[in-house]
């Protein structure tokens, strides 16, 4: 698996790293057996980043996570966590407190006195501006408690400004063929600054695998049944920000371009990611999965070719006939 800096860790990392959410509780019921087999066909496959949050099931991933960490010492691997979303998100709730509480809960709940990378998971914009803000962290990392600390954002606006602080180490922003915004100016500042920025939701929710119709539910206990309206949190982390019925119909032309243009064999989520892994500036992508077959896949998606220039420029038509109208300007 090929890897690239992660710079304020002196270390590299995968490319194609794994998403825990959904060995919390918000994507369906995944065991306890089936969480270990994922994470272990994972780093089989040359994984070595591993991201999770506190609010993932309620603390559940980062056990599962630092579990797993716990018995394989040999595997290099880089854990990464998030905080800030058990709270109202206003700004007055960001303290330096609640700092060091959410970051002793994860510390427990991973097993871990100092935590590779904590990530600040989506705050209020304010948030993001106050100087206090970074000030917390930077004391949080004299004190031992983690080695890096970066931030998770909704918008490009966010990331613009967490990039401006010496000491943030990562962004994480969603990035895929349907969200292709931070291309324009986050990608190329990062480059400028050495932040590595770390791709989530690079499937677009699934609609990315070609799987899904018009039809298509999910279980109760999937947080994009619920999730339909925006409702639980903002829009744009649910499908990319795009209407359902739209990222369908695209989805099905993405998949007819995949079989055209893009790898032999690839399937249309390993496309979606290597167009991810093409884009100068990007540092890793966590696509998440349920079990281990699909864990194996994603990290599959980092031996294929870069995709040829004609797939790009097709890629790029569809979003800007398709996509960029209901999404370019939101996030």
């Amino acid at each position: 698996m090929e890897t690239r800096p992660l710079p304020a860790l002196e270390r590299s990392i995968s490319v194609i790293g794994i998403g825990t959410w959904q060995l919390g509780t918000d994507w369906g019921e995944v065991t306890a057996e089936d969480a270990t087999a994922t994470l272990q066909a994972a780093v089989d496959s040359g994984v070595t980043f591993i991201d999770t949050a506190d609010v993932y099931g309620d603390g559940r991933s980062e056990r599962f996570v630092g579990s797993f960490a716990a018995t394989h010492p040999e595997a290099g691997l880089t854990i990464a966590t998030k905080m800030g979303r058990r709270v109202e998100q206003l700004p007055e709730n960001y303290t330096r407190e609640a700092f060091l509480a959410w970051n002793d809960r994860s510390r427990s709940n991973l097993g871990m006195d100092t935590i590779d990378l904590v990530q600040l998971h989506c705050p209020p914009s304010e948030v993001i501006a106050a100087e206090r803000t970074w000030d917390w962290l930077e004391e949080m990392v004299d004190a031992g408690r983690i080695r890096a600390y970066g931030v998770s954002v909704e918008t490009c606006d966010q990331a613009l400004e967490a990039m401006t602080r010496p000491g943030c180490a990562s962004v994480q922003i969603i990035l895929n063929i349907f969200r292709r915004k931070p291309l324009e100016q986050v990608l190329p500042m990062a480059l400028q600054t050495q932040t590595a920025i770390i791709a989530r939701v690079p499937l677009a929710s699934g609609l990315l695998s070609g799987r899904y119709t018009e039809d298509t539910t999910f279980p109760a206990s999937d947080h994009r049944t619920y999730n339909r309206d925006g409702a639980a949190f903002d829009i744009g982390e649910t499908f990319s920000g795009v209407p359902f019925d739209v990222g369908v119909r695209s989805a099905r032309e993405f998949t007819a371009l995949c079989s055209e243009l893009g790898p032999k064999g690839a399937r249309p989520a390993q496309v979606a990611l290597r167009w991810i892994l093409d884009q100068p500036g990007l540092t890793t992508v966590i696509p998440g999965a349920r079990n281990a077959r699909q864990a194996a896949a994603n990290a599959a998606a980092a031996s294929l070719p870069q995709l040829s220039e004609d797939l790009h420029d097709a890629l790029t038509d569809l979003y800007d006939r398709n996509i960029r109208a209901h999404v370019h300007d939101r996030w």
